[in-house]
């Protein structure tokens, strides 16, 4: 648990001393289930379509003899076989990895207190790309079979969480200037090892296994795959909204925070290594998918307001959704080919929040 004292009670963060204004407890009541049944929705869609659809009656024929154990005629056991084995876990890692790295968006740019911020910004995926293009090409943890890339990106990433926490650490503790100059410098180092690899590989696969980290892609995707990152993003995530007023708290600043009770940096300290672990894990089955944990806090912030004890809330359904379709037009557009999922994420992605924030006025916590 995060060490946290308090003084008296948190005051919600403020847009030129006035209170940020935001949704009520009555419309985060309705949105919830509102964006869970689009969830829903936006999932058994994703899940029919592809380069064979499948109608909407079918897919939820064949999910619910998957779950409950029904038979399948035989005329029907391929369509069903892509519709559980294959299509259904790439779905739900897009759900994860979509919530995920919304949630750790919204905590790493309080973290920091930098509207840039995002799970990368710490050299995470780069430390991550460094792990899987080094098992490609040494076959480190052959053992593992399909799962040594995942292993060796998660190892990567944790490596690179060991190098930023002790490059950054000083008797002032961990700042936030020093944390977000030390993972970018980092980030840099980790990309030239990792072109260094690859231009010392003897074939193509590190290079095509780089543009996967860097671009990202769910084409991995098995039920094997899922427990893990599928525990680590759940349990992360509840562990953030736990939090949340002390992220309020920490985002108006050091000595703000100190004055109200927060052992600053003990609590950036543990924030720093469970957002890590989180992206680790993320990154370790998707690569780098950028954009959703940048843009996404702040797209909730403009619609609900500042507080982080809604935006924890809706972040992670508003980017599983947004996740769920980008990751549907990167495998359809250019069918049979599939698109890099990152590419996709900014190109839809990137005029939709500008015309949001050109249309209602928006400061990095607040309006």
């Amino acid at each position: 648990m995060i060490p946290i004292t308090t003084k008296r009670r948190f005051a919600p963060p403020t847009s030129g001393g006035r209170p940020t204004p935001g949704a009520s407890r009555r419309e985060l009541a309705f949105l919830v289930p509102v964006l869970l049944v689009g969830l829903l929705v936006s999932m058994v869609a994703a899940i029919g379509l592809g380069s064979a659809v499948v109608p909407p009656e079918d897919t939820a024929r064949y999910l619910w003899a998957a779950l409950t154990g029904g038979a399948i005629p035989a005329e029907d056991l391929t369509e069903y076989q892509v519709i559980w084995q294959v299509r259904t876990p790439r779905v739900l890692l897009a759900v994860i990895v979509g919530a995920g790295l919304s949630a750790v968006g919204v905590a790493v740019q309080a973290l920091v207190r930098n509207a840039l911020a995002d799970p990368f910004v710490l050299g995470i995926s780069s430390g991550a790309s460094v792990g899987a293009v080094g098992v490609t090409l040494l076959g480190t943890f052959g053992a593992l079979g399909i799962h040594a890339l995942s292993t060796g990106a998660f190892l990567g990433a944790l490596a690179a969480c060991g190098l930023v926490y002790l490059a950054s650490w000083s008797r002032a503790g961990l700042t936030p200037l020093r944390l977000v100059l030390t993972g970018i410098a980092l980030a840099y180092g980790f990309q030239a090892v990792m072109s260094v690899l690859v231009y010392l590989a003897p074939d193509g696969e590190a290079t095509h296994t780089v543009l996967f980290w860097t671009l990202g892609g769910l084409g991995a995707a098995t039920w094997e795959s899922l427990p893990l990152v599928a525990a680590v993003t759940v349990l992360g995530t509840f562990a953030l909204h736990r939090h949340a007023r002390t992220l309020d708290v920490m985002a108006l600043g050091d000595e703000t925070a100190a004055s109200l009770g927060v052992d600053v940096h003990g609590t950036r300290r543990a924030l720093f290594v469970l957002t890590s672990v989180m992206t680790g894990a993320m990154v370790a089955v998707s690569g780098a998918i950028g954009f959703v944990g940048l843009v996404m806090p702040h797209l909730v912030r403009i619609l609900v307001g500042a507080r982080h004890t809604r935006v924890l809330v809706l972040a992670p359904l508003i980017g599983a959704i947004f996740m769920v379709w980008a990751d549907l037009i990167a495998r359809t557009l250019a069918a049979p080919r599939e698109l890099p999922l990152g590419v996709v994420t900014a190109l839809v992605g990137v005029p939709v929040f500008v015309a949001l924030m050109r249309r209602r006025g928006y400061l990095f916590g607040g309006r």
